[in-house]
């Protein structure tokens, strides 16, 4: 048994998807969907696991997942392989069930409409799968009430033919009665035309008339009525994200999509056959390898076929160099024919989109755990302080960066980094007061000689009782600014103003990525392929990180203030206590009337007044929970 601890991985998606545990021989032994894969994977790796689950964990040596849209789309992916794989740990359908499919026998006389879990047989048209069964059977009323036609089995078909009487369904609006001549055959095979025709474009028409039906209900208070209108509605709308999921049953086809990093790529595959994704894997290139007339598609390509099987149609999201070579290359080893293309619209791009988003998920795995590699880290502090001229490996460096909106609700973070890696024990926020304007300049200099008159005022205080010293105390060895020559001059003249000496300081600009001394006219630029420029990057995308989830809180908090503020008879102490408990107006607006009023000294009619406020300001500026941008609405 293997300690789960080894390969508990990190920076898993919050997305919907399907994971697999392998063990060590490589086989799937369980298969699992997750509206999170982010939560549901580490739920594996918690204590006080059941029985089962636990020997399962404890019985593999590695997961993996797939990133798919929907929730929908995972449910179908973990069907089909469970199926597929057959693993140990989940539980079989051992009675051969499946999804079901909306069916119509079209090459019988008179046509019938059934939901049915079969295998595909000739002869009937199928539609779906449909992952929610109660939303199929409510797609189905609809449409019997829509396009009524024949739904019964053939016997009672033909016993209705010789009886000459028509059964319930006749009776109630819900068949046409062909069984006793009520529309002739060739009328119902025009019905059915139209149902296949409507199928086939979406149930627009049925949403549509249902939405209307619903309004009218509604004015005419009989909401009873618009209640169960509503359920028909919300079944229909799963139904179609049932279906909607499903990949056409056309496409075989293996698809290929790759992302693009500085040191390091991903290529994903998904290999689906009839419409089933039958397999994924994922390759990680290595571009300081690749030969410089090779482009990254066509060494992508040649990777990923050295290990399987050469479809016959391949789609990638790249375009690729000599494109009828290599399709004649890829022709000869596999003996037959082989196209290749690159999709610019429809099913094919969207299903190409996902493949890129799990090599994206890929490659952040491998960089992860490359970054946790210590060689790595000593390499690429190595050839940093070469780039920056120090005598000394920089085994502290300390970064900082300033996020604001024109000079108001300005923060600036500082993220630590040791031997290379994070340490955030030691990260800090600043807030910066708003009484003054501040450009990221001014900033700049604020926060640094903030921080180093705390180093200046800690760094001779002495341990006591064995306690460490201040956080403050350890000066970096390496200085880095987010910006260019207005930012590390800034940071310059805060450490020339304090007698500062022993720090090494440079900017790291977006634009080329240069690297700014504060007495140079010309900056450093790092080789594309470096592990110190890697390094670097890391170091001020986690700066960055760190400043924008502080600011979007300090705006959110702003904002709320702001709209208490409006309120006649919220006092000072009960601004507070809403202040303290929601922090947001989102938060607050999510809060019944009566929680509201359960905070100390707020009360029912302050609790009303505060939740017709926030409706009449329904359309104030929100801010983007995750690129922190301000938006406007109407």
């Amino acid at each position: 048994m293997s300690d789960p601890k080894n390969y508990r991985p990190s920076n898993v998606p919050d997305e919907p998807g399907v994971y697999r545990f392998f063990n060590n021989a490589g086989k799937v032994i369980y298969v699992g969907k997750a509206r999170s894969l982010k939560n549901r994977i580490n739920s594996y790796f918690q204590n006080n696991l059941p029985e089962k689950t636990f020997r399962m964990v404890q019985a593999s040596e590695r997961v993996d997942w797939t990133v798919v849209e929907s929730e929908v789309a995972a449910l179908q992916l973990e069907f089909s392989w469970i199926k597929e794989e057959n693993p140990e740990y989940n539980v079989q359908f051992k009675d051969d069930k499946s999804y079901p499919y909306l069916a119509i026998s079209v090459k019988e006389e008179v046509p019938r409409v059934f939901v049915t879990r079969r295998q595909k047989q000739k002869g009937i048209k199928y539609f779906g799968p449909y992952a929610h069964a109660w939303a199929l059977r409510t797609t189905f009323d609809l449409i019997l009430e829509t396009y009524p036609i024949r739904s019964c089995s053939a016997s009672n078909f033909e016993r209705a033919q010789k009886s000459k009487r028509h059964c319930l369904l006749g009776d109630i609006g819900k068949c046409t009665a062909p069984c006793v001549g009520r529309i002739t055959a060739d009328e119902h095979r025009q019905l059915v035309n139209l149902l296949i025709e409507f199928m086939d474009s979406g149930n627009q028409d049925i949403e549509n008339h249902l939405k209307a039906e619903m309004a009218r209900a509604s004015a005419a208070e009989d909401f009873e009525r618009a209640a169960k209108l509503r359920d028909k509605l919300r079944g229909l709308e799963i139904a179609n994200e049932s279906n909607e999921a499903a990949i056409s049953e056309s496409i075989s086809a293996d698809f290929i999509a790759i992302h693009e990093d500085i040191t390091h790529s991903a290529a994903s595959i998904f290999r689906i056959r009839k419409g089933r994704i039958v397999g994924s894997r994922s390759w990680i290139i290595d571009r300081t390898n690749l030969v410089e007339d090779v482009d990254l598609a066509t060494a992508a390509l040649e990777m990923i076929y050295r290990d399987l099987e050469i479809s016959t149609e391949i789609e990638i999201n790249l375009a690729v160099t000599g494109l009828s070579e290599l399709e004649n290359f890829l022709g000869e080893r596999a003996g037959r024919r082989v196209k290749l293309s690159q999709p610019n619209r429809g099913e094919r791009l969207e299903i190409l989109e996902v493949v890129r988003r799990n090599a994206n998920q890929a490659l952040i795995q491998f960089l992860s755990k490359r970054s946790n590699d210590a060689a790595i880290s000593g390499r690429a502090l190595e050839e940093l302080a070469n780039a920056v001229e120090m005598e000394e490996l920089p085994l502290r460096i300390e970064c900082f960066d300033i996020s604001n909106i024109q000079g108001t609700s300005v923060v600036a973070s500082m993220v630590v980094f040791e031997d290379g890696q994070p340490k955030k024990s030691d990260y800090r926020r600043f807030g910066i007061e708003d009484k003054e304007k501040f450009d990221d300049t001014r900033a700049m200099n604020h926060v640094i000689t903030r921080r180093f008159k705390r180093y200046l005022a800690e760094k001779d205080l002495s341990d006591l009782e064995g306690s460490a010293r201040p956080k403050f105390a350890y000066p970096p060895q390496l200085l880095i600014v987010d910006g260019g020559r207005g930012q590390v001059n800034a940071a310059a003249r805060a450490l020339a103003d304090l007698g500062i000496t022993n720090v090494t300081l440079v900017g790291l600009a977006k634009r080329l990525e240069e690297i700014w001394f504060p007495d140079r006219a010309y900056p450093v630029i790092l080789p594309r392929n470096s592990e110190a420029l890697y390094l670097v990057q890391r170091i001020r995308d986690e700066a960055h990180r760190f400043a924008i989830t502080f600011h979007r809180s300090k705006r959110s908090r702003l904002m709320l203030e702001s709209l208490l503020d409006e309120i006649s008879g919220l006092g000072e102490s009960r601004r507070s206590a809403l202040m303290q408990r929601y922090g947001s107006i989102a938060a607050l607006r999510k809060a019944t009337a009566e929680e509201i009023a359960a905070i100390p000294g707020i009360g029912a009619k302050t609790s009303k007044m505060i939740v017709s406020v926030l409706q009449r300001n329904e359309s104030i500026t929100q801010v983007d929970a995750k690129t922190g941008e301000i938006i406007e609405h109407p």
